[in-house]
């Protein structure tokens, strides 16, 4: 795959949960441009995903959040940033987190947990790194949403944890775009919803996909590249489908 120069050239990146399907995918599509120079892979266990003279690994841990602005910090010295990519997400986790079906299988413990990691940690990264961003041209801050995280969509109910936190998650988005246009005016902060992902977030929900809409990990991210390429800094602050759809709030 072949991107357009208008956001790739000579491009200094950061993937955060580049160690997950969707993460490692991100990094597969981008040390392939000739034009990328650079990508910070972080992760939990801070390891790179594959060999190349491109990447850099990094530790960022969002039950630390000390390891966010730390890591921020090393990455800086690498010169300023033209695409961060939030690859990180919770569905559910080890039979102890799940998306609930009620009222009545809220958990304060499990809730903490689900903001934590959708919503917590990336509005903790967007105070870190987009300080970092690039001022002269183009730049993208993307974090990986969902479209049940869509207030107005929500048709049917359920999953509470996993909906509030992605919506809490837009919210910040679009408010930290706001703040970020005011020294950033060619800045671009959105929200991807990457459709259903072959990936383990997906696994157990996958039998109720409809035919041609579960994607592997490479189309998604591929995808979603190329609408992060299409986008001005007039669409900063929404939320975007892999199809390029905006998704309603």
């Amino acid at each position: 795959m072949t991107l357009p120069d208008t956001l790739w050239t000579k491009t200094n990146c950061v993937v955060i949960g580049a160690s997950g399907g969707i993460g490692e995918a991100f990094v597969r599509h981008l040390v392939d441009q000739e034009q990328v120079e650079r990508v910070h892979c972080l992760s939990r266990r801070g390891v790179i995903p594959f060999e190349n003279t491109k990447l850099v690994g990094g530790v960022i841990d969002y039950e630390t959040p000390t390891s966010i602005s730390q890591v921020a910090g090393i990455v800086a010295q690498d010169g300023p940033l033209d695409l961060v990519i939030v690859a990180t997400g919770l569905l559910h986790r080890d039979g102890e987190i799940g998306p609930e079906k009620s009222l009545r299988n809220l958990e304060d413990g499990a809730l903490e947990k689900v903001f934590r990691i959708n919503a917590f940690g990336p509005a903790l990264v967007a105070k870190s790194f987009l300080p970092l961003m690039r001022r002269d041209k183009k730049t993208v801050f993307a974090a990986l949403s969902a479209r049940v995280g869509s207030i107005s969509d929500n048709q049917i109910g359920g999953w509470y944890g996993y909906r509030a936190a992605k919506a809490a998650l837009n919210q910040i988005l679009r408010t930290a775009s706001i703040e970020h246009a005011r020294r950033w005016p060619q800045g671009v902060v959105v929200g991807l919803h990457p459709g259903t992902v072959d990936t383990e977030l997906s696994k157990p929900f996958q039998r109720n996909v409809a035919e041609g809409k579960l994607f592997t990990a490479p189309k998604a991210t591929g995808e979603m590249l190329r609408v992060l390429d299409r986008l001005t800094a007039a669409d900063t602050g929404r939320v975007f489908a892999y199809d390029g759809q905006i998704v309603p709030a």
